[in-house]
């Protein structure tokens, strides 16, 4: 819950988009004031809910006029789940603002300008465009402070996301536009049906109930994956639940589910347990195959990640001689992608499950000219694995969020490969890592591919040129 202060900033203009999906204007004092949930253009009356020395973070209290790049949102639940932050500006606007933070990390961070930067590649689609999305199971949903000042009893069962800085709450979603309809359809059957079974949901604090999560994946042919997290079900009632699923949703591809009683939801240590049909779905991509299982890593947007790997396969000008380091390699999607393109490609991943569908994957493929292990980049990725796959022509690498650790930039300098390609989910920490690459190498190309309409984050493709 934002803290109310006494402090309201008048009629503040907003200039433009800033970092985490705020925007921002300046108080009549000249201090930057973040605010979420407006648009450029907007004149806005600010509560201010932090206040800096150099600057204030703030709600806004009162529109007086409003921007004419603001639109009405799609969603009921916009400004509360956290899910989308930017329906409520237009799809132009989005783009634009999405550039200019890419050119201004590079610059500002990075101290890098790109000899080429590209316009950025916006999405076809803006909604219903996930392939993975996860539901959690709760007995103590969100009320709003209207619900709560009305004394009235409320059902506190909810399956939906956490609210924002409020972790052991869960906002009861009645739609969702980021997956296709049918999961629409399938998260409401599963809380109807577990409240007609008298199941209970899982209680954050306590660590108990019945039900803890649902997570639904897709693929564009249609496929289809539900798996559900149990914890102190008993067999009959897994049994009866999952029927339930199967009887009202007979063509679901996978249905999946465990038993999960520690801590956290995360599945990577769990056993994975096939109640009826395959234990994966199936993905294509320019005529290649992709086992997605449970655990697997697949980029979330599957029409647009078809996209951004051709725009990094087109940026490595790759030639039928290269050997390719493909880092951070996952399932192996980007190695593949690009196999048939050169001599080979040396793929490395931390996650063994992950290298063992990427190694399924190319056998599905056909494809005998990737090899992959499974390490810690920073220690796996050494003069050693040099000598046994020997030198690479060019790098591609697609690091987590937090970019790449400063021993495998050092491992890069002293490969001194021809050509890296970066590609980041995090413009920042690639700026920065960009910054430690100057040495050696030119920021040639970049561009910015939007992999996440209504929302902030956007990927951005660069590349190095040796010296």
């Amino acid at each position: 819950m934002v803290r109310r202060t006494s402090i309201i900033l008048a009629q503040v203009t907003i200039e433009g988009m800033a970092a985490k999906g705020k925007a921002f204007g300046r108080a009549k004092d000249e201090k930057i004031v973040f605010v979420p949930f407006a648009a450029p253009g907007d004149n806005v009356d600010v509560r201010v809910t932090k206040k800096r020395s150099k600057f204030y973070e703030g709600v806004i209290e009162k529109i007086h006029r409003p921007s004419e790049e603001r639109v009405t949102p799609r969603c009921v639940h916009f400004g509360t789940c956290g899910g989308c932050k930017w329906q409520h500006i237009n799809y132009e606007t989005q783009l634009k603002g999405k550039q200019q933070e890419v050119i201004e990390n590079l610059k500002r961070i990075g101290q890098v300008t790109p000899k080429e930067v590209h316009e950025i590649l916006g999405a076809e689609e803006q909604y219903d465009y996930r392939n993975k999305m996860e539901f959690s199971f709760s007995d103590s949903k969100w009320l709003t402070q209207e619900e709560i000042q009305s004394n009235a009893t409320f059902n506190r069962n909810a399956l939906g996301f956490h609210k924002p800085e409020m972790w052991d709450k869960v906002i009861d979603l009645k739609e969702c536009h980021l997956q296709g309809p049918l999961s629409n359809e399938i998260r409401l059957f599963c809380k109807e049906e577990a409240e007609r079974q008298g199941l209970k949901f899982f209680n954050l604090r306590g660590g108990y109930g019945d039900l803890r999560t649902l997570m639904v994946r897709t693929t564009q042919k249609g496929q289809m994956m539900v798996l559900i997290q149990f914890c102190d079900a008993s067999k009959e009632a897994i049994e009866a639940y999952l029927k339930a699923i199967h009887n009202r949703f007979p063509d679901l591809h996978s249905i999946l589910y465990t038993i999960n009683k520690k801590a956290n939801d995360t599945l990577y240590d769990q056993e994975i347990r096939r109640y009826a049909g395959a234990e994966y779905i199936i993905e294509e991509m320019e005529g290649l195959r992709f086992a997605i299982d449970a655990k697997s890593f697949y980029q979330t947007n599957s029409i647009q990640a078809q996209r951004l790997y051709s725009i990094a396969r087109d940026f490595a000008e790759l030639k039928s001689t290269d050997v390719v380091y493909d880092l951070y390699t996952g399932t192996g999607t980007i190695a593949q992608f690009i196999a048939r393109s050169v001599q080979k490609v040396v793929g490395v991943e931390s996650v063994p499950e992950a290298i063992a569908k990427a190694k399924e994957n190319a056998t599905i493929n056909g494809i005998d000219n990737v090899s992959f292990e499974v390490g810690d980049m920073r220690k796996v990725f050494n003069e050693d694995f040099i000598q046994r796959h020997s030198k690479a022509d060019v790098v591609i690498t697609d690091p987590p969020r937090d970019g790449m650790h400063a021993d495998v930039i050092a491992q890069l300098l002293a490969l001194n490969a021809e050509r890296i390609v970066y590609v980041s989910c995090n413009s920042a920490t690639q700026a920065r890592d960009l910054q430690l690459l100057s040495a050696q190498y030119d920021t040639v190309k970049s561009q910015a591919v939007d992999m996440f309409p209504q929302t902030h984050h956007v990927e951005n493709v660069v590349l190095l040129k040796r010296r």
